[in-house]
């Protein structure tokens, strides 16, 4: 067969000009700690918002540490990318680890080892520790014969300990296996960056050592607390250039020797794997910049220098909000019309998916009872998105103030209520494809000047087709509003949809936050207490204080009360244990209007605020007494 030399070069050439690589996010191993978590409410937001402040130095450095919290409840967390990755590579590596870490809660700690990255956090500073429980090596299974292979593998050890003791805390290295031109060893070494050199050189040391019991199995890694070393008979690394990456890493080197064979099948591989990455690269880049031309030549496209005179450069004195996902001003346009500009975070990659992703989704959607999407902003600096103002902000500066839920009576919150689920039903029932949202949360429910609700913040929405029973994603909402079947196991229908909204509902009667007590010390949910209430036959207690007062005659009231009770089944059958067992939007729709009784709820499932635990009663069981089997779920990033 003749081989083209061209064809061979420009392959080779391809790949070096190419940042796509293997982020190799596959876990090795998860460590928990022994302690469990005294206050998870607390401890859990902070180890969420330290694990956002990683996120930019891992983009900019492929590593990063921060803090965030007080006292005993102070979350210290740190995450670093080993050597070869290459910065999008790391970002991919860091946002599986962060998905994997919280497995541990309720241990207050843990330390997580991928391929391609490591991750920690504690509720201590752990910085300088370079050694501890639980390190040691994880050798392969395969037993590799032949001369020379363990003396490699003790050369390759040594000379990646030797250079990654240095500034760079990083090292590589590809020995030989004894005469052979084709068989070579691959080791490399990294150290964390927060231990100094001396520290780092004993836990590489540790670490070698503890991976020459490995012998002579073909591949091993050592997971000790300050460092990570890895050798295997096959090629495990990117590619780096001898110059070094941005980050300036130091390679080594040793021996390298390719056959003209080995060259040209490795140079066929590479060509179609590059190929594949690119198309899918420029399919997506493609899409991106198509939606970019559409929208600048639709009526939904804004200039940038139009909305930052409406809000007056983002005047903090306009500011409406800030969530997860950006902050919102209010802003009179021209010709007088008042709207709410979201200036967009863009703190890592999928910031922008999720621009576009509320985009598509909200402009191809148009229902009372949904916050109407009067365009965006994508030529300037930053990303906007114009929705219409509504003057009365969102439901939870109400329901969960006690001077500002006095004007919320009765009257006005069932509206609320019904006007949320039918905006509900629309999104799964009516659209050509069935949108769950994701995120259904009173912070998200807006009311305009006549106090009809209106459901925003379609960021974490997605879509599917009709003939689809789930879809399978990356966890993602507000803890407290997700339904536990997708906490556990990622699988998304509009039943967890149906979940939030029943815990709105019955944060809508109480005026009270599901996770929060009646005072510091009570750890029982929201959930757990109407369920307990509901049972006993007296609601009453539930009931907001503010919803009590102005109420006229004794009839009045007692018509009021059988009303309200009826309302806490409903949020009871929403929040069922079984995601069967719970109605459609829909069902739960026509039950609000009294135009079918609600059936008697089964137990939900019980979130231990302390432990941050579901607790699952026998399935379909009405016995409130049941015993509850605890069952430990993962937690959203």
């Amino acid at each position: 067969m003749m081989i083209n030399l061209m064809t061979i070069a420009t392959v080779i050439l391809l790949f070096a000009n190419t940042s796509f690589a293997d982020p190799r996010a596959q876990v090795i191993k998860l460590i928990c700690g022994k302690q469990t978590e005294q206050n998870a409410t607390i401890n859990v937001a902070n180890f969420i918002s330290t694990m956002e402040k990683i996120t930019l130095q891992m983009q900019n450095s492929g590593h990063g540490a921060a803090e965030t919290g007080s006292g005993r409840h102070k979350s210290y967390g740190f995450a670093q990318c080993y050597g070869d990755l290459s910065p999008t590579d790391c970002t991919l590596c860091y946002v599986e680890a962060r998905n994997i870490l919280p497995q541990c809660y309720p241990s207050n700690g843990g330390r997580a080892y991928l391929e391609g990255c490591f991750i920690r956090a504690e509720n201590y500073s752990f910085y300088d520790e370079f050694s501890g429980p639980g390190d040691g090596p994880v050798c392969g299974n395969r037993t590799r014969a032949g001369p020379g292979f363990d003396e490699s593998v003790r050369k390759g050890l040594s000379q990646v300990v030797s250079v990654a003791s240095g500034n760079e805390r990083y090292g590589r290295a590809e020995v030989a296996v004894g005469r052979a031109v084709n068989e070579s060893v691959y080791v490399m070494a990294d150290c964390w960056r927060t231990i100094n050199a001396t520290a780092c050189r004993a836990c590489l040391e540790n670490a070698s050592a503890s991976l020459l019991g490995c012998l002579p199995r073909a591949d091993g890694r050592a997971l000790n607390t300050g460092c990570f070393v890895q050798y295997s008979d096959t090629d495990f690394m990117n590619s780096v250039s001898n110059s070094g990456s941005s980050r300036g890493r130091v390679i080594v080197n040793v021996i390298v020797a390719v056959s003209g064979v080995a060259l040209f099948i490795g140079g066929v591989i590479i060509g179609v794997y590059v190929w594949k990455r690119r198309i899918i690269a420029r399919k997506r880049r493609d899409d991106a910049e198509k939606l970019v031309k559409n929208l600048n030549h639709s009526s939904l496209n804004f200039k940038y220098s139009t909305l930052e005179r409406a809000t007056v450069c983002f005047d903090e004195t306009n500011k409406l909000g800030q969530g997860g996902f950006g902050t919102v001003y209010k802003g009179v346009l021209a010709d007088g019309r008042e709207i709410a500009a979201k200036r967009l975070f863009f703190n890592n990659k999928h910031r922008v998916t999720d621009f576009y992703n509320e985009v598509n989704m909200v402009s191809s959607v148009e229902h009372k009872n949904l916050v109407r999407l009067l365009g965006c902003s994508c030529s300037g600096p930053e990303r906007l998105l114009v929705y219409e103002f509504c003057s009365n902000k969102s439901l939870d500066a109400f329901i969960f103030d006690l001077d500002k839920g006095k004007e919320l009576d009765w009257d006005k919150r069932l509206k609320i209520i019904v006007g949320t689920a039918e905006g509900l039903v629309y999104l799964h029932e009516n659209t050509s494809t069935r949108i769950i949202h994701r995120d259904i949360k009173a912070s998200n429910i807006l009311l305009d000047s006549r106090m009809r609700a209106k459901i925003a913040d379609f960021g974490l929405a997605r879509s599917f087709e009709k003939d689809q029973s789930h879809i399978s994603t990356a966890i993602a909402g507000t803890l407290g509003y997700m339904a536990p079947e997708y906490l556990a196991y990622g699988q998304l229908t509009e039943k967890a949809d149906v979940y939030s909204f029943g815990v709105l509902v019955l944060e809508i009667v109480s005026g009270r936050r599901n996770n929060e007590g009646e005072s510091p010390d009570d750890t029982e949910s929201l959930l757990s207490r109407a369920w307990k209430q509901f049972k006993q036959g007296t609601v009453e207690p539930l009931v907001d204080h503010n919803l009590m007062l102005g109420l006229g005659g004794r009839k009045e009231e007692a018509d009021v009360m059988t009303e309200m009770v009826r309302v806490v089944q409903i949020g009871l059958v929403c929040t069922q244990e079984i995601p069967s067992s719970r109605p459609s939007m829909s069902k739960a729709l026509l039950m609000l209007e009294a135009k079918e009784e609600p059936p008697l709820p089964s137990n939900p499932p019980f979130m231990d605020k302390e432990t941050m635990e579901f607790h699952y009663s026998s399935q379909g069981s009405n016995d409130a007494s049941v015993a509850t089997i605890s069952h430990t779920v993962f937690l959203p990033r």
